[in-house]
């Protein structure tokens, strides 16, 4: 049984599993719309982008799931604060989101600035000389595998040429090594890359906002689950406290009664039957005391403790107690609450057996109808006498029982047969306890 303590201590958590796909699904659907975009405008859509966007889209997955174990920090605060806290918080996130951007397509930005790969790649590999010159402009030495040349059709110097042709000519092939990068190019437009930026950084704020909520949606229902879990848990418990109370009644009085019984025949002088239903007496506790009372009994087991019942009840009336038992073979091992029939045989007992003198005979019938049990317990005594409380009262416990056990599903009957005595006939679902 699944105590208050063990109840209070689940705590709701999103599983890890969860949300990884929550995250993996955010950045999916942002790799889809982005290429479908460029597509759709007409973009640059080669491989070097497409591949660069998609190593984005998981360096930045992993690392907002990074960030998750300071998010769950916020799943039991109140709304206000996760709200302030995560506009806050995203802030930075979204910052480092976009420096992972503009790193990945650094190596493009920086083709874009210089005009060419060979260029670029003597730039990034120191090969260059950068200067500038009086007007602020970056003048870049290039080495003589990216030297732009003059074009070749132009007419070789002629022979007649002095050395100080030969000199602007060399001074021409210098000056021909070096290209000149306005800052206008590659600074000018400072303001337009920080506005990229900025739009970037902006994008990302916004799919961070969008996961955390969903995020927070999912802890709201992980909440209502468990809530759920807590409220069966507790009626379970309620309902196993219910049957062991109803449980806990049925052994009281039937004690009772028996105790009357021993004490009239210890009167009368019949010790030798007073000592037998000791022993059936003992026997029957022993029974009923061993299990825990809220279990089910196989009704073959049930059976046979109605039978110790009739052997101590049959101590007190010889000649006047008569029993029929029938259980259909295909249900014995049917489960039904322990001592669910008692009640009933005491009142059959009680109410027909000992308010005549006459012999009644107490039948115990058990079959099945379709996939329901129905068992019977009859008499045909002179019937329940008017205004009889113990005799609501042990049918009260019955129809109880049998609410707390199976609800709606089980009915009990009861009333005065045409032909005489008393009927009550319980259905309930058939449960089968054999393998």
């Amino acid at each position: 049984m699944t105590t208050p303590t063990t109840i209070g201590a689940h705590r709701p958590r999103v599983p890890a599993r969860l949300v990884l796909i929550s995250l993996a699904a955010l950045w999916t659907c942002y790799f889809i719309v982005a290429t479908l975009r460029g597509v759709v405008l007409d973009y640059d859509m080669s491989w070097a982008i497409v591949s660069r966007r998609l190593t984005i889209c998981i360096l930045s997955m992993l690392l907002m799931a990074a960030v998750w174990p300071l998010l769950q920090l916020l799943d039991r605060r109140s709304a206000s604060a996760r709200f302030v806290v995560v506009l806050v918080g995203a802030l930075p996130l979204s910052v480092a989101l976009t420096l992972i951007n503009g790193a990945i397509f650094a190596d493009m930005e920086t083709t874009k600035a210089y005009g060419s790969e060979e260029e670029a790649a003597a730039v990034k590999a120191g090969k260059v000389r950068i200067s500038r010159d009086e007007s602020g402009n970056i003048l870049v030495d290039l080495p003589p595998s990216v030297t732009r040349r003059t074009d070749s059709t132009e007419a070789p110097p002629s022979d007649g040429a002095t050395e100080s042709s030969t000199t602007t000519t060399a001074s021409t092939e210098e000056t021909s090594s070096a290209i000149t990068i306005s800052t206008e190019k590659l600074f000018g437009k400072s303001y337009g890359d920080w506005a990229n930026m900025a739009d970037t950084a902006f994008g990302r704020y916004f799919l961070i906002l969008a996961w955390a909520a969903l995020y927070f949606a999912l802890v709201k229902a992980e909440e209502a689950r468990a809530a759920e879990w807590r409220e069966g848990e507790y009626r379970r418990a309620a309902a196993a406290a219910e049957l062991r109370s109803l449980r806990y009644q049925v052994n009281p009085h039937f004690l009772f009664n028996t105790l009357n019984s021993l004490s009239a025949l210890v009167m009368i002088g019949r010790q030798d039957d007073a000592e037998k239903m000791i022993q059936n007496l003992s026997t029957f506790y022993r029974r009923t005391l061993s299990g825990d009372p809220t279990n089910d009994l196989a009704l073959v087991d049930e059976i046979e403790l109605q039978k110790l019942y009739f052997a101590i009840e049959a101590v007190r009336f010889p000649n006047r107690l008569l029993t029929t038992i029938d259980v259909d073979d295909s249900v014995l091992g049917a489960m039904v609450p322990g001592m669910i029939l008692q009640p009933l045989v005491e009142n059959s007992v009680k109410y027909a057996v000992a308010a005549t003198q006459k012999p009644v005979t107490i039948a115990v019938h058990a079959r099945r109808d379709g996939n329901m049990l129905e068992v019977s317990v009859t008499d045909d005594g002179p019937g329940c006498p008017e205004n009889s409380g113990g005799f609501g009262i042990g049918l009260s416990n019955v129809r109880d029982r049998l609410r707390a056990r199976y609800g709606a599903a089980a009915t009990i009957e009861f009333g005065k047969r045409p032909e005489g005595g008393f009927a009550t006939v319980l259905r309930m679902p058939l449960e089968s306890g054999l393998a």
